[in-house]
């Protein structure tokens, strides 16, 4: 969108993509070392592994912007909120913040500021898979993205600032259970490529993290699935799939070996994707009724979608088009991954057939 409109609209950010990288990479490294340590503490207070308060970080807190508040997303609270109030003064500009947590899902930093003077939005999920996190399950993941504000006087009219095809740069972070020691990170900037590394927490250093898709034609031996890690609308959602696995495997054939693996993550599912553990994931629950209104996937929670583009995964909105939405905390999102091209094309035309004969009845 043209600038037209004062300084909360620009197609450009007030600083090059990398340094909004950089700045973005700090808080995250900060993050994931913060609650590595309070996980970690919280195991040793019991010789067992469990601390000594079980599961106390799993307790809820609230609801706000858009999902349920646990005591581990107000642990993360510690690090993020001093971090971007900072990165306002070292810049010495205002930003608009969207992200769970937020009255409101949003939230001017530094605040106070007006919101006709923000230079840029920042989408984040700090959390990312808090559920799994809290119990010592599976990592979690730190997510953001920025984008030029691109909505004239978007805070009077109770509109988002930006939307998802406006993110210019991303960063995914690895948040993991007290157990590992090795965490990762990606990040891409929009037009640039992907890059990653590997942190070893015990002594900071980083190496090189080498990521690509899957590059196989087919599913056959892998993994895949259609997202139902909750109980709503699972039964449903399962039988879309058996029915989307069967038909691809043809009239003669058995269907193949294909393995199921539920990642409550969006984040993570992303991760998955552009490291070649999985091939193709469908997240539909919006398309359910039973699932639409309980936990759907929201902006903040594939905010980072541009890192899994840029190292070419095919992402596509429910119905086949373009992913995108207002980066805001409410909008429910479907959204369709393909390791690659050949497998958008062999399975997208009869997932698509599959959901309009649903539709109809």
């Amino acid at each position: 969108m043209p600038a037209t409109d004062g300084p909360n609209v620009s197609d450009d950010l007030p600083r090059p993509p990398g340094d909004f990288v950089e700045r973005l990479r700090g808080l995250h490294r900060d993050l994931q070392a913060h609650l590595w340590a309070r996980l970690s503490e919280r195991a040793r207070a019991d010789g067992n592994g469990q601390a000594e308060d079980d599961h106390a970080l799993a307790t809820a807190v609230g609801h706000e912007g858009g999902d349920t508040i646990f005591a581990l997303d107000r642990v993360a609270d510690e690090v993020l909120v001093p971090g971007f109030e900072a990165w306002a003064t070292d810049w010495g500009v205002s930003f608009a913040l969207v992200a769970e947590g937020w009255p409101e899902g949003r939230a001017m930093v530094p605040r106070g500021a007006n919101p006709a003077a923000a230079r840029f939005v920042v989408i984040a999920d700090p959390v990312d898979g808090t559920r799994g996190l809290m119990y010592g399950k599976r990592s979690a993941w730190s997510l953001a993205a920025v984008a030029p504000v691109t909505a004239p006087g978007w805070w009077e009219r109770g509109e988002a600032p930006a939307r998802l095809a406006d993110i210019r740069a991303a960063v995914q972070t690895e948040l993991p259970t007290h157990r590992a020691y090795l965490a990762d990170q990606v990040w891409a900037v929009r037009g640039a490529g992907t890059a990653g590394v590997t942190r070893d927490l015990l002594t900071g250093t980083e190496a090189p993290l080498r990521f690509r898709p899957a590059a196989n034609a087919t599913l056959e031996h892998g993994f895949a699935s259609l997202f139902k890690g909750l109980p709503w609308a699972k039964a449903d959602i399962a039988a879309l799939e058996d029915r989307l696995l069967r038909e691809l495997a043809g009239p003669a054939m058995e269907p193949p070996p294909i393995y199921d693996d539920q990642y409550i993550s969006t984040g993570g599912q992303l991760f998955a994707l552009m490291t070649g553990q999985d091939r193709f994931i469908a997240d539909l629950r919006p398309q359910f009724a039973a699932a639409s209104g309980h936990l759907p996937c929201h902006p903040y929670d594939i905010c980072a979608a541009l890192v899994a583009a840029a190292a070419g995964v095919v992402l596509t909105d429910g119905s086949g088009g373009s992913l995108d939405a207002p980066l805001d905390t409410e909008t429910p999102i479907a959204w369709i991954g393909y390791a690659n091209a050949t497998l958008r094309a062999a399975i997208e035309p009869v997932l698509l057939r599959l959901l309009r004969e649903r539709e109809r009845g």
